[in-house]
């Protein structure tokens, strides 16, 4: 079977025809918009979403510290019930804040440390033990990863309610077929169906 001569026709909704219903231009009107918006908003939206991630890392890096602990126990043949990937275990430290007081909590260490071995833990400004800070190649890594689904949730937003609208009109221009073929087939006498 030759395929068809006639190629696609761009723009038809904009085309002026007498076949032209005033929901094909709203339809042209909510896909145009609809992409804008995609595009500009989901930009803004990458942007904006890489903006925050680095201004969290940044007030990560200046709140956190680096404090030396002492090990309260060894930790030999200790159970590995909660091992990290790096195959450290989980142990008790003791460390006392810049304020002189003392705090105890549980941290990953090697698994032949003994009682009383130094360990380097990262502490929040309440004095609690929390994660590193992210470096500058993870900060610029959660960034763009944060900003690329940021920008593909926000047109992807955009382009589904467009979906949804070009639903509705497509309903919509059933309906009015549907009456039209009825009105059509009465006249004459005929039943459609």
């Amino acid at each position: 079977m030759a395929a068809s001569r006639y190629g696609r026709v761009w723009l038809w909704r904009w085309r002026r025809n007498p076949l032209r219903r005033r929901s094909d231009i709203v339809e042209a009107w909510v896909v145009l918009a609809a992409w804008v918006v995609a595009l500009v908003g989901g930009l803004l939206a990458g942007l904006a979403a890489a903006d925050s991630v680095e201004r969290s890392a940044e007030r990560q890096r200046l709140e956190r510290r680096q404090v030396t602990a002492r090990l309260v126990e060894d930790v030999k043949d200790r159970s590995t019930a909660r091992e990290a990937a790096d195959h450290r275990v989980w142990a008790t430290v003791r460390w006392t804040a810049p304020d002189g007081s003392t705090h105890t909590d549980e941290a990953r260490v090697a698994p032949t440390a003994t009682a009383g071995s130094a360990v380097t833990v990262w502490t929040d400004p309440k004095g609690e033990i929390t994660a590193e800070p992210l470096t500058d190649v993870e900060t610029r890594l959660h960034a763009v990863s944060g900003g690329i689904l940021a920008a593909a949730c926000a047109g992807g937003l955009a382009l589904g309610a467009a979906r949804t609208v070009r639903l509705g009109l497509d309903r919509h221009r059933m309906a009015q077929w549907t009456a039209e073929w009825a009105r059509i087939d009465t006249r004459r006498g005929w039943k459609t169906g």
